[in-house]
C-alpha cells in the first residue's frame, strides 16, 4: 500500500510540468479488478455529499426498490440529480465496458473499439455535491482518428424516500444551456443540477437512446475530436447540484472545474491516513486486504446532509440514510479502526433525531435524509445505543460526551424496562432485530442487549458519580443475566430460545413457520416444528416459556454479549455451527439449505433476490465475537474467513450485505465483524482512556504465529502491539499510560 508521502512525491514528480489527469492520479492508488461475470452488477463512487451508483459495465439502469427503480444514478441527498449518463464515441455507444477497476475513492471502466481504447474514471471529492468524470481516449490505430464524441446526461431532480412527508413534491425538469453548461431545474422546487466540461462543446438534445423512469430530461454536449496516431485525448465532465439554489450548484461546479487535482490529492491524503490507523499485519493476507478496504468503505458511507446532519449511512443502493441499529454495530468497528470523527458525528446525529422524534430516550430505527422518520425505534436499538456510548467513552475518554448522552440513556432504560414490561418480570416485550410478523413478545436479543445496557449504564453512572444509580442498574443487570440463563435456555435444542411467550402466541407463530418451511421445501424444519407443536398441545402451560421456532441468528446474542454461562455457551455455539454455510450464518435457521454445516460446495445465486434463506454478514460477525468471548479464537477465525469469501465476490473491494452477492453492495455493519474480533479480541486491546489505562490480552488463532497492529488511536495516545506466539506481547505507545498485560 502507498503511504501519503510516496503518493505525494509521485504526484509532485509527475506534475512539475503539467497538471495530472484523473487517469494518472488513480494509477498511484491501490486497486482491485472486477470479474467479467459481474460487469452487469452495481458499483458506487462515493463522497460525503454526493455519490454515483451504476453498473460496472458503465450503464445506469433503473435499480433499487426503496424508491422503485430510482436508487441508482447520481444523488446529492436529500435529492437526486441525474438518472445517469451515456457516451457515444465514433458512433458507438459505450454501454458495455470490457473491464472494471475499483480504487479506494474512485473507479474506472475500460472500453475497447476497433481503433480506440477508452478509460472512463470518476471521482467524488470531500465536502462537495459534485463529481468529476474523465474520459481518456487513446488512438490505437495507425492513422489519425477523426471522431464524434457525445456526452448525454438525463436529469431526474426528485426527492429522496419519504419526501412527501416533508412536502418535497417532484415536478417536471427543465433545462437551458448557459455559459457552456447545461442547467437542469425542477419546475417548482429550487433543485438544480449543472453539467459542463473541460472544453467547450456544442449543446444538443438526446441522440442516444437512454430510457429511465422519472420526470427528467436528457441533454448532450457534443464534440468533433482529432486524435493523432498513438496519442491520447482527455475530456473531463463536471456534475454539480443543490437542493437549495442555482448559485450553490454553480459554486460547486466552479470548484470541480478549477481544482480537480487538488481535491483529489486532499481526499486521498485523508483517506489513506485513515487506513494507517489500526493498521494490521497478519498471516492471513485475504483477511488483511478485506480489513483495509472496509476502512475505505466505512468512510465512503458517510452521508452529510445540510440542515439534517452528518453520520454513517447503512448501505448502498437502497439504504443511503441513517439507522439506529446499523450505526450501533458499525460504529463499534469504526472507533476500533480510528474513525473517531465519523463515530462521534454519527452518535450525535442519531441522538438528535431520536430526541426530536421520541423525547423519551427511545432510539430511532430508520430516518430518511430529509429527516422523515420511518420507524421510531425497535427495543434493541435503545439498549444498544447505551452500550455504544460506553464503548466509545472507553476508547476516547470523553467525559463531556458521556454527560451529554447519559440523561437520554437513563430515559431510554426506563422506557425499556418499565414502559415495555407488561408483566413486570424485567424482560421487555417487543420487537428486536428480527422483523418477523407476529414476533414481538419477550425476544432473546432484546433481553441480551438490555442486560448489557444496564451493566454498561452502571459503569457510566459510577464514572459520573451516581453511585446509588450504579448499584440499581447493576442489580437489574445481574437479575436479567440470571433470567436469560434460566428462562431463555432450552436444553432440548441446546440453544437459547428465539422468544418467550404464552402457548397461544407460540402456536400461531409455529403455524406460520410451518407454512414458510413447507413453501421453501424444508421437510426437516416442518417435521421439527410439528413436533414442537404437538409437545405444546400435549403439555400445555399457562405461564410464558421459551420456544425455539425459527432458529434465528439472534439466539446467539447471549454469547455475543458474553453473558451466557460457559457450559450453555459452548453447547449453543456448537449448535449455531449447524446453521452456517461456506459464507456464514443463516439469518433464519429453518431456511438453511444443503450447504449448511459445510465449508465446501459450489454457490449458485437464486434468480430473484429475497432475504428468505439469506446468509448475512452481521450474524456471521456476531458469531466471531461470540466465539472469542468463550476462548475459541480458532472458531472465531473460521467465521471471519467465511466473511472474507464474500469480499470482492461481486464488487471488487467491497462486501455485500447478504453473502456473497445479494442486497446492499456495500454495508456499514460489515466493519463490525472484522474490527471488533481482530482489534479488541485477537490483539486483545481493551482501553480505558479516561483512566489512561489499556489492557492488552491477546487471544490469537493458533495458526497466527506472528502479527502486529500499529497506530491504534485511544484518546490522545497511539499504541502498537507486536505479537509473537509464546512470548509476551511488545507494546509501544506515544504517551506514558498504564499498560496491563494479560
Amino acid at each position: 500500500m502507498f503511504s501519503i508521502r510516496t503518493f505525494l512525491l509521485t504526484i509532485l514528480a509527475s506534475s512539475s510540468l503539467c497538471a495530472q489527469s484523473l487517469t494518472q492520479l488513480v494509477n498511484a492508488l491501490p486497486h482491485i479488478d472486477g470479474k467479467q461475470s459481474y460487469l452487469a452488477s452495481p458499483f458506487a463512487t462515493t463522497g460525503d455529499r454526493l455519490y454515483l451508483v451504476g453498473h460496472q459495465n458503465g450503464q445506469f439502469p433503473d435499480l433499487g426498490w426503496h424508491i422503485t427503480g430510482e436508487m441508482g444514478g447520481i444523488w446529492a441527498h436529500p435529492i437526486k440529480l441525474l438518472d445517469g449518463f451515456i457516451v457515444s464515441v465514433d458512433g458507438q455507444d459505450l454501454t458495455n465496458a470490457a473491464s472494471f477497476r475499483n480504487f479506494p475513492m474512485a473507479n474506472q471502466h475500460r472500453y475497447q473499439t476497433k481503433n480506440l481504447e477508452i478509460l472512463r474514471t470518476q471521482f467524488v471529492p470531500d465536502g462537495l455535491a459534485g463529481c468529476v468524470i474523465e474520459f481518456e481516449i487513446e488512438n490505437k490505430s495507425k492513422q489519425t482518428q477523426y471522431i464524434p464524441f457525445v456526452f448525454q446526461a438525463k436529469s431526474d431532480l426528485r426527492p429522496t424516500w419519504l419526501g412527501e412527508r416533508t412536502n418535497m413534491i417532484d415536478q417536471e425538469d427543465h433545462a437551458e444551456f448557459i455559459n457552456d453548461q447545461w442547467v437542469f431545474k425542477d419546475a417548482k422546487n429550487p433543485w438544480f443540477a449543472i453539467l459542463g466540461a473541460s472544453e467547450k462543446g456544442i449543446p444538443g438534445a438526446a441522440p442516444i437512446p437512454f430510457n429511465s423512469i422519472g420526470k427528467g430530461i436528457a441533454k448532450s454536449i457534443n464534440y468533433s475530436l482529432s486524435i493523432p496516431v498513438g496519442e491520447k485525448k482527455i475530456l473531463q465532465f463536471y456534475i454539480a447540484g443543490s437542493a437549495t439554489s442555482k448559485a450553490q450548484a454553480l459554486n460547486t461546479y466552479g470548484e470541480l472545474q478549477k481544482n480537480t487535482e487538488k481535491l483529489f490529492q486532499q481526499k486521498w491524503g485523508r483517506v489513506n491516513a485513515l487506513a494507517q490507523k489500526s493498521k494490521i499485519n497478519i498471516p492471513d493476507k485475504n483477511i488483511q486486504e478485506a480489513y483495509t478496504w472496509l476502512q475505505y468503505n466505512t468512510d465512503g458511507l458517510t452521508r452529510d446532509v445540510p440542515g439534517i446532519g452528518r453520520g454513517i449511512s447503512a448501505g448502498l443502493p437502497d439504504y443511503p440514510w441513517w439507522f439506529g441499529v446499523d450505526s450501533e454495530y458499525a460504529l463499534q468497528g469504526a472507533i476500533a479502526i480510528g474513525q473517531k470523527d465519523l463515530t462521534l458525528n454519527s452518535i450525535q446525529l442519531i441522538h438528535k433525531l431520536s430526541q426530536k422524534t421520541n423525547k423519551n430516550g427511545r432510539v430511532v430505527h430508520e430516518v430518511s435524509t430529509n429527516g422523515a422518520v420511518y420507524n421510531p425505534g425497535n427495543l434493541n436499538e435503545t439498549a444498544q445505543f447505551a452500550s455504544l456510548v460506553w464503548k466509545v467513552f472507553r476508547w476516547t475518554g470523553d467525559k463531556k460526551m458521556l454527560k451529554t448522552y447519559f440523561p437520554s440513556i437513563q430515559k431510554g432504560l426506563h422506557w425499556l424496562v418499565t414502559d415495555n414490561d407488561q408483566d413486570h418480570n424485567c424482560l421487555p416485550d417487543g420487537s428486536g432485530m428480527m422483523e418477523i410478523q407476529g414476533l414481538h413478545s419477550e425476544m432473546i436479543d432484546v433481553a441480551s442487549y438490555t442486560q448489557k445496557a444496564l451493566q454498561d449504564a452502571a459503569e457510566m453512572a459510577q464514572v459520573l458519580g451516581e453511585n446509588r444509580l450504579a448499584k440499581t442498574y447493576m442489580a437489574k443487570a445481574s437479575q436479567l443475566k440470571q433470567q436469560i440463563n434460566t428462562q431463555f435456555w432450552n436444553d432440548d435444542f441446546r440453544s437459547y430460545a428465539d422468544f418467550r411467550s404464552q402457548d397461544r402466541a407460540a402456536l400461531e407463530l409455529i403455524k406460520q413457520a410451518i407454512v414458510r418451511a413447507d413453501t421453501l421445501q424444508k421437510p426437516w424444519a416442518v417435521a421439527e416444528l410439528k413436533q414442537t407443536e404437538k409437545y405444546i398441545q400435549a403439555n400445555p402451560s399457562d405461564q410464558a416459556r421459551p420456544f425455539v421456532v425459527h432458529h434465528n441468528w439472534v439466539v446467539n446474542t447471549p454469547m455475543e454479549m458474553g453473558l451466557a454461562d460457559s457450559e450453555k455457551a459452548i453447547k449453543a455455539l456448537e449448535t449455531a455451527n449447524k446453521y452456517t454455510n461456506p459464507f456464514g450464518l443463516f439469518v433464519t435457521g429453518i431456511d438453511r439449505d444443503a450447504s449448511a454445516g459445510s465449508d465446501a460446495g459450489s454457490y449458485k445465486a437464486p434468480k430473484i433476490f429475497t432475504y428468505t434463506g439469506a446468509v448475512m454478514t452481521l450474524p456471521t460477525g456476531v458469531m466471531a465475537v461470540a466465539e472469542n468471548n468463550y476462548g475459541r479464537p480458532d472458531q472465531a477465525l473460521n467465521y471471519i474467513q467465511k466473511l472474507t469469501r464474500s469480499f470482492s465476490y461481486a464488487l471488487p473491494g467491497s462486501m455485500y450485505e447478504v453473502s456473497p452477492d445479494f442486497g446492499m453492495m456495500t454495508q456499514a455493519w460489515n466493519v463490525f465483524g472484522f474490527a471488533v474480533p481482530i482489534v479488541e479480541q485477537f490483539f486483545g486491546i481493551q482501553p480505558r482512556a479516561d483512566l489512561h489505562e489499556i489492557t492488552i490480552a491477546p487471544r490469537m488463532p493458533s495458526s497466527w504465529k506472528e502479527a502486529h497492529i500499529e497506530n491504534v488511536e485511544i484518546g490522545d495516545n497511539r499504541i502498537s502491539v507486536y505479537y509473537l506466539q509464546g512470548q509476551t506481547p511488545r507494546v509501544t505507545q506515544t504517551k506514558n499510560w498504564i499498560i496491563i498485560l494479560k
